[in-house]
């Protein structure tokens, strides 16, 4: 009697798992342990960790007004779904708080942030002599999309936002474009059959889609090379270990075997190593005495260009929130790498939702305490 009673049951899970809109239905949302259930490729942590100082003086905001109340700022954070906030000031830890039993070597989805990392892989993949330039046709790499209309999107159209693709960026449909990438077993397969609704280079819009396909267009460059390393085994040979990530790392993937890479999110870190992501453009592309990357390619990916559909908020995968030279990686759940070259800062707040807090505007009214600092 109870196999037939819990029979049932395992149908509808076996169900559930079995396809894109079960998988949607039965996890509903994006969360902040959302690593946990896809498969993944590992990113090892390096051989030769670089672990930032820690200051002998913490310095940070003292407290946070709460519907007309001040309260903590560490109050302030954990109520309002905070699970990792870290400040980096010149290279050193200033400020440092974990809530909801995480701490510095727990993992986190960075979501859309990994769209940030993968322009930086565009970037690698230009010295590497992998890809011409961003004036590249995308089918030179991907030439099955000739077929659907792609011949004049470029690599820049696709790192603008301005491919003109046809793909609809909503989180709340199970039949949606982004369920089928994010929850689905087929990204090639998915990748592959988008289309465009407008004529590239004409408007910019924010679409998951342009994303996959640069980590497709990636993929392809290395393949074309004679190079079998997967995305991920790039990331972590060009950026990964050479920055010193501490801990062990991971980039979701669409299935175990052969998978693909998410290139449009999913690269799962801790804060610190997420750190150094953003210290590195900080540092416009130089870390410990090496130029890991062009110069030229982190100053023109965070300087707003508004030509051929472009707009003064977005370049190159990357948010330009306004304020001098300051640019954000920002992921759904309000994951955030902040950096501030001005200033010498990098910020990163991580959680479980934005709660609606306008996080950019925290990071710009608490950095006037660390100008002032000694």
């Amino acid at each position: 009697m109870r196999i037939a009673r819990t029979l049932p049951l395992l149908l509808v899970v076996l169900l559930l798992e079995g396809c894109t809109v079960g998988r949607f239905v039965k996890w509903n949302f994006a969360d902040r342990r959302d690593h946990k259930k896809f498969p993944t490729r590992p990113l090892p942590a390096s051989p030769e960790p670089f672990r930032y100082p820690v200051a002998a003086k913490e310095i940070g905001p003292r407290t946070a007004m709460d519907k007309g109340k001040e309260i903590p700022f560490d109050t302030w954070l954990e109520q309002h779904k905070t699970t990792a906030f870290l400040v980096i000031r010149n290279d050193t830890i200033v400020y440092e708080r974990y809530f909801k039993g995480y701490d510095e070597a727990h993992v986190h989805p960075s979501f859309s942030m990994a769209k940030s990392v993968v322009s930086m892989l565009i970037g690698t993949a230009i010295a590497d002599g992998l890809i011409r330039d961003v004036q590249q046709p995308i089918v030179d790499f991907i030439p099955e999309l000739r077929a659907n209309g792609f011949e004049g999107v470029t690599i820049e159209h696709v790192l603008q936002m301005t491919s003109g693709i046809d793909f609809q960026e909503s989180y709340v449909n199970p039949f949606g474009t982004v369920a089928k990438f994010y929850y689905g077993r087929q990204l090639e397969k998915y990748t592959l059959k988008l289309k465009l609704k407008r004529a590239p280079g004409t408007k910019w819009e924010y679409v998951s889609g342009d994303t996959q396909l640069l980590g497709l267009l990636l993929t392809r460059a290395l393949h074309a090379k004679g190079d079998p390393r997967t995305l991920t085994q790039y990331l972590s040979d060009r950026l990964w270990t050479p920055l010193g990530m501490e801990h062990n790392s991971s980039w979701s993937i669409d299935r175990k075997k052969d998978g693909l890479e998410k290139a449009f999110c999913c690269i799962n870190a801790p804060a610190r190593d997420f750190a150094k992501l953003g210290s590195l453009y900080l540092h416009k592309g130089e870390w410990r005495g090496k130029q890991l990357m062009p110069r030229a390619w982190v100053e023109t990916s965070t300087q707003p260009d508004t030509a051929n559909g472009g707009v003064n908020f977005y370049r190159y995968q990357w948010w330009l929130p306004g304020g001098p030279g300051v640019f954000n990686a920002e992921g759904i759940l309000g994951q955030f790498i902040h950096v501030d070259p001005a200033h010498g800062l990098v910020m990163v707040r991580l959680g479980g939702g934005y709660a609606d807090v306008p996080w950019e505007q925290v990071f710009r009214e608490i950095t006037p305490g660390y100008t002032l600092a000694h």
